[in-house]
């Protein structure tokens, strides 16, 4: 009967020093985790292991990506396709453009070059020019279609043949005039910058000079 009772007291005694021994242990763990220094990737000025980079040096810009349900800063000198930089006093950041099929943006609302096959207009991207508005040279951005406009005739030049002005009854003579705005969807629109009309003068025989 006494020696059932003095192995039961040994085992608790047993027990309770192995608790002991286990909490001593999870301190000392948690301790060295907790003493553990995150190491910040390039041009991150503070850093969580989870949450990647906190806080970038100045200049740089801080990009928020999506990991499964968390996000993770990364620190660039520059956003990528499809964000714009703000620049703030505490903190630079990489801001996405909401407007669909936008390659790049000036802000969230206003897109400054659509995706390929797409058309930029009013910062907006559409997969066709709006009537009166066409994309020029060979550009993904929609202007106005202006029509070409001239100035007035100027005078007519002199009756000549041949680059002479004399020893000929029959020639003829042209007047030109200014583009002042050229057709900007096609210059080919514009009409003719130059009129030529038959001319008739009193024949003269040419000088030495051909004159």
């Amino acid at each position: 009967m006494q020696f059932g009772l003095f192995a039961v007291v040994v085992f608790l005694i047993f027990l309770e020093y192995a608790g002991s021994l286990s909490m001593l242990k999870g301190s000392r763990q948690r301790r060295i985790s907790t003493d553990m220094t995150v190491v910040c990737s390039n041009g991150c000025e503070s850093c969580s292991e989870i949450n990647g980079c906190l806080k970038c040096l100045p200049k740089l810009f801080i990009l928020l990506e999506r990991n499964d349900i968390r996000q993770k800063g990364i620190c660039l000198a520059s956003c990528p396709v499809g964000y714009f930089g703000v620049r703030q006093p505490d903190m630079n950041k990489c801001i996405k453009c909401k407007i669909d099929n936008c390659e790049a943006c000036f802000s969230k609302n206003f897109c400054t070059k659509c995706k390929e096959g797409l058309y930029l207009y009013k910062g907006k991207c559409y997969s066709s020019c709006p009537e009166g508005f066409t994309a020029l040279n060979g550009t993904a951005e929609c202007n106005s279609v202006v029509q070409c406009e001239l100035g007035e005739w100027g005078p007519w030049a002199p009756c000549t043949k041949r680059g002479k002005q004399c020893g000929f009854k029959l020639g003829t003579q042209n007047r030109t005039r200014e583009v002042l705005q050229p057709a900007l969807s096609d210059p080919a629109l514009c009409p003719s910058e130059t009129e030529n009309r038959k001319c008739t003068v009193q024949k003269k025989p040419c000088t030495k000079r051909g004159r």
